[in-house]
C-alpha cells in the first residue's frame, strides 16, 4: 500500500512520486491550503493539498487528528524560507494528488505530543494511543535495537538462543510465584518462572556449552519505579569458566551495546567488595558518579552518655556513620526536615547534623542541636575524620547497621543530585565477594540464590555459614544493578550443604529440587552465568525514570493493567474445571 514510511523522505527523493500511509498527526487549512503532518513509525512528513486536486482536496477538508489514510503525491522541495531543520523531513514536503480515508477516529483520550498533560493511569488505560507518541514510540525502537545488538554479540561468541519453558514449578527464589492451577492434574499448580536458572543450568549439564534467550520472567512482589510483575532478562550461561570469563564476557557486551547504540565508550569497570561498597556508600550498587562517603565513627562515639549515639556504638549489629557534604551549609532547616522525613522511610528515627559554619572558629563555628550531647574529643575526631571544611554540614546515622546503611545510602544520593554533585555521565563498577547468607532471626537467606557457589569449602561453610563468601558478581552502573550472576555449584554434594545451611532438609531438597541434584550426578561441568535486567537497561540508556515508560503494556503500581482490566474474576465454570474454589474475603 506505500512505497516509503514517512520519516524516510529526504531532499534525494525530490521529484519522486510516492504513496504514503498513516495518521494524521495535524490538519492545517491556510487560505484555501490545506497541509497534513502524517505519522507513521519512522517520523513525519508534511503534505499539501491545494484546490486544482479537487477530490482529494475534499477529503483532506474532512480528515481529522488520528485519521488513517492513504495518499499519493510528489515530493518537492521546501521555500527555503519555511525550511524547519528540527525535522528530518524538514527540506521538502509532499503536494498530495490522491487521498484515501482508511480509517476515522474519534477524538483522542489526550493530546498526543511531548506535552501532555495526561496522568499515567489514563495513558495506560489507553496505552495503545500512547504509544503512537514518538517520544515513546522512541524507547521500543532503541529497545529493539538494543536485543539486536545482544543477540549479535553473544551470537558472535558462540552463545546459542534456547527457550526454557514458562510453565515449571514453583521454586523459591526471593519472591513469590505467579502459580497457575493444572486442569489436566486437579489440585496441582504450574508456577510461572521466576528466572530460567535451573533449566539454564541443566543445559549446562546437557553439554550445550554457552546459552542465551531473552527470557520473560515473573515475580509476585511489591512493585517499585524498577519492577514489574513480568520483566524481560537477558539470560546466559556458560560451561568451564570462572568468574573473570563471565565478567569478561559481559563486560564486552555491555561495552558494544553503548558504543553502538549511543556512542559511548564506557570507562574502567573496577572491583569492588561488597563489604567495601557497604562501608564506604551503604549500598552494594553504589552510584561511583556522587563524590560522597560514609564514614565509621563508631569509635568515636562509645563511650558519650548520648545513648542515641554510645547505643549503636557500642552494639556489635549496629553502626555509626557521618557523611560529610561539601557546601551542605546552604541547606536551609526546611531542607534538613525534608532530609529527616525522607530517611525514615528506610526506618531511621532521625537524623542528626552538624553545619560547619567556621572551622576555624572551633566549637564556636559549628551549629548543631547534637553538641551538647557531644565531648570535645569527640567533635575534634569527627572533624578530622570526615575532612570538614569551612560551609560543610555533616549528617549522622545511628542504629542498626541495615538502617543506617539503607537510610545513608539512599540520603547519599539524594543530596549528590539535589545539591548538583554529580561526576561524569557514565560509572560502572563490579560488586563482588557478596557473603553467601544474610541471617534474620536466626534462620540463613540466600543473598543472592542457593545454586551459587561459595568460595570456600564444603566443611568450612559448615562450620561458620556466618562468614562464607560466594562466588558471585553484580555489574552496577549509575546506581543501577544492571545484572547479577555467580559461579554455579556443579557438585551434589556441596549442593546440598548450601540447602542444609538454609534449613532446607534432604527430604525437601529431594521434593523440591531432586530434578537438578540428579542432573548434577551425571557430570555437570563447572558453569556460571549472569543475567541482566532489559527493562532497566533500556530505562536507564533512554534516561526515563520508570522502567513502565519502556515496556509496552506494563501493570501499574497495584500490579494491575488497567487497559484490559486485569487481573478479572473468571466464571464458576472454568474454576471447577481447575479445581480451584475461590474464598471470600469477610468484610
Amino acid at each position: 500500500m506505500r512505497s516509503h514510511y514517512c520519516g524516510d523522505l529526504r531532499a534525494s527523493h525530490d521529484g519522486e512520486t510516492v504513496e504514503l500511509c498513516g495518521w494524521v498527526s495535524r490538519r492545517r487549512d491556510h487560505g484555501g491550503v490545506i497541509f497534513l503532518d502524517l505519522r507513521d513509525r519512522n517520523g513525519l512528513v508534511q503534505v499539501v493539498f491545494d484546490p486544482d486536486t479537487v477530490e482529494a482536496f475534499a477529503l483532506a477538508d474532512k480528515v481529522r487528528s488520528e485519521y488513517v489514510v492513504r495518499l499519493s503525491g510528489r515530493v518537492r522541495m521546501r521555500d527555503e524560507a519555511v525550511r524547519n531543520s528540527k525535522m528530518s523531513t524538514g527540506d521538502i514536503e509532499v503536494l498530495g494528488k490522491e487521498l484515501t480515508i482508511l480509517n476515522e477516529a474519534e477524538t483522542p483520550p489526550f493530546e498526543l505530543d511531548a506535552h501532555s498533560a495526561a496522568g499515567e493511569e489514563v495513558r495506560l488505560k489507553y496505552r495503545y494511543m500512547d504509544l503512537r507518541r514518538p517520544e515513546v514510540l522512541k524507547n521500543f525502537q532503541f529497545r529493539s535495537r538494543l536485543t539486536h545488538v545482544v543477540r549479535a554479540f553473544l551470537e558472535g561468541e558462540g552463545f546459542m538462543d534456547v527457550e526454557t519453558p514458562i510453565l515449571t514449578r514453583a521454586t523459591p527464589e526471593g519472591a513469590r510465584d505467579y502459580l497457575v492451577p493444572s486442569r489436566t492434574h486437579p489440585g496441582s499448580f504450574f508456577a510461572l518462572p521466576q528466572s530460567p536458572q535451573l533449566f539454564k543450568q541443566l543445559l549446562m549439564v546437557a553439554g550445550f556449552d554457552r546459552y542465551y534467550q531473552i527470557a520473560k520472567c515473573f515475580r509476585d512482589e511489591d512493585l517499585r519505579a524498577d519492577r514489574q510483575p513480568e520483566f524481560t532478562q537477558i539470560d546466559l550461561e556458560a560451561s568451564f569458566v570462572e568468574e573473570e570469563d563471565i565478567m569478561g564476557i559481559t563486560e564486552r557486551m555491555v561495552r558494544s551495546v553503548f558504543k553502538e547504540l549511543l556512542a559511548v565508550d564506557l570507562p574502567e569497570f573496577p572491583r569492588m567488595p561488597f563489604s567495601e561498597a557497604m562501608q564506604r556508600f551503604g549500598s552494594d550498587k553504589p552510584d561511583l558518579r556522587i563524590p560522597l562517603e560514609l564514614i565509621d565513627i563508631a569509635d568515636l562515639l562509645a563511650g558519650v552518655d548520648f545513648k542515641v549515639f554510645s547505643g549503636p556504638a557500642n552494639d556489635p549489629k549496629g553502626r555509626v556513620a557521618a557523611m560529610r557534604v561539601p557546601g551542605g551549609c546552604s541547606l536551609s532547616r526546611k531542607d534538613i526536615d525534608g532530609y529527616t522525613k525522607f530517611v525514615s522511610i528506610y526506618g531511621a528515627k532521625g537524623l542528626a547534623y552538624i553545619k560547619v559554619n567556621d572551622l576555624a572558629a572551633g566549637a564556636e563555628g559549628l551549629q548543631s542541636p547534637i553538641l551538647k550531647f557531644l565531648t570535645e574529643d569527640a567533635i575534634k575526631g569527627i572533624l578530622e575524620r570526615t575532612g570538614a571544611e569551612t560551609g560543610d554540614l555533616i549528617f549522622f546515622g545511628a542504629d542498626k547497621a541495615k538502617i543506617v546503611n539503607e537510610a545513608l545510602g539512599a540520603l547519599r544520593v539524594k543530596v549528590g543530585h539535589d545539591l548538583n554533585l554529580v561526576e561524569g555521565e557514565w560509572a560502572p563498577l563490579w560488586v563482588v565477594d557478596f557473603p553467601m547468607f544474610e541471617e534474620d532471626e536466626g534462620q540463613y537467606h540466600a543473598l543472592h540464590h542457593p545454586f551459587t557457589m561459595p568460595s570456600c569449602s564444603a566443611e568450612e561453610l559448615k562450620s561458620n555459614p556466618a562468614e562464607a563468601l560466594s562466588r558471585a558478581y553484580d555489574m552496577v552502573l549509575n546506581g543501577t544493578e544492571l545484572g547479577g550472576g555467580s559461579i554455579r555449584i556443579h557438585n551434589p554434594a556441596m549442593q546440598r550443604t548450601v540447602f542444609e545451611a538454609l534449613g532446607i532438609s534432604d527430604e525437601e531438597a529431594d521434593e523440591k529440587f531432586g530434578f537438578l541434584l540428579d542432573g548434577l550426578k551425571y557430570g555437570a561441568p563447572p558453569h556460571g552465568g549472569l543475567a541482566f535486567g532489559l527493562d532497566r537497561m533500556v530505562m536507564l540508556m533512554t534516561g526515563c525514570e520508570s522502567i513502565r515508560d519502556v515496556i509496552a503494556f506494563p501493570k501499574t503500581q497495584t500490579a494491575a493493567c488497567t487497559m484490559t482490566n486485569a487481573p478479572s474474576p473468571v466464571d464458576n465454570k472454568q474454576l471447577r474445571e481447575v479445581g480451584v474454589q475461590v474464598r471470600k474475603e469477610e468484610g
